[in-house]
């Protein structure tokens, strides 16, 4: 029992510590400003591939982790989720360093209702009363957000959508979080590796332009997968039902980076799109923490 307590206090920490550092990331990425979205994603890429390569090595898993390309169709699904990876990535930074904070974070409020439209139309599942509810205030707020900004949000769509596919397509593919990563990387190194020399070569880089900038750019590997690190830690220790309501912590702090220090416009309508959307996801939450006690309950029966 206390090894069992323990083990889920540790799941805590982890689980915290991962979802507050995701949703710090809008306070990272415009200190690596003048580069742009594209030159910080080819370096979050390269240097992220480099540190999970060490951690994998120090681990003796790196040969199991380059054998997993060797299977054609699991190759296929990680190329398809490296292209979803990279247009989150881009798009997040980009919206991060161009004053759409409050967007970026509207996209991961809405990454579980996307989650459950994914399973109705890939999955064919059935939605319970309160996922239907939850759907349908999320389409009310969204069209709400709609008219407001006067066009689609299509930032926060792009990132519900990407990281939506990508976590599906992760799940099929049943790999582990830091495996996943490396190949990943590996994949996307040479585009994005040409894409740095290319700079290097115009001189229009700006790596090794300034000691600390050229710190910081390397330090987007370790930025980017301790958290992953820490998710995996936690998602072995925990209950679905709490890393589900764990995962509003990202975008709750993205959302104040937004309001309180980036000062991003919240007109009246906006306020009250966003409060729609997290009365949808109260639902959801609610019956996510039902639905797993009812589990619970037939086990222990």
């Amino acid at each position: 029992m206390l090894k069992h307590r323990n083990e889920y206090s540790l799941g805590l920490i982890f689980g915290f510590s991962s979802y507050i550092l995701w949703g710090l990331f809008p306070l990272y990425w415009p200190l690596l400003e003048p580069a742009n979205p594209l030159e910080i994603v080819s370096h979050r890429a390269v240097w992220t591939l480099v540190f999970c390569v060490i951690v994998l090595a120090l681990t003796r898993q790196l040969a199991s982790t380059l054998n997993v390309m060797r299977n054609s169709k699991t190759l296929a699904g990680l190329f398809a989720t490296t292209s979803l990876i990279s247009i989150n990535w881009i798009t997040y930074i980009w919206a991060t360093n161009n004053g759409h904070v409050v967007e970026a974070a509207l996209g991961y409020y809405i990454n579980p209702l996307i989650i459950i439209g994914l399973g109705v139309f890939l999955l064919h599942e059935k939605l319970r009363k309160a996922q239907w509810v939850a759907v349908g205030l999320g389409a009310i707020g969204v069209t709400i957000l709609t008219i407001d900004y006067g066009r689609l949000p299509w930032i926060a769509i792009s990132l519900a959508v990407s990281w939506g596919l990508y976590g599906f397509i992760k799940k099929k593919l049943n790999l582990g979080a830091l495996e996943g990563l490396t190949i990943e990387t590996l994949l996307s190194l040479i585009p994005y590796g040409f894409y740095l020399v290319y700079l290097g070569n115009n001189g229009t880089g700006q790596f090794g332009h300034g000691f600390l900038l050229t710190t910081l750019l390397i330090c987007a590997g370790a930025v980017t997968a301790i958290p992953l690190l820490l998710f995996n830690g936690a998602t072995t220790r925990l209950p679905y039902s709490t890393i589900g309501l764990l995962q509003y912590i990202t975008p709750t702090i993205t959302f104040i980076i937004g309001v309180w220090v980036r000062h991003e416009e919240m007109s009246s309508a906006r306020w009250f799109g966003f409060v729609v959307i997290w009365l949808a996801l109260f639902a959801l939450g609610t019956d996510l923490v039902r639905s797993s006690r009812a589990i619970d309950n037939r086990i222990a029966q």
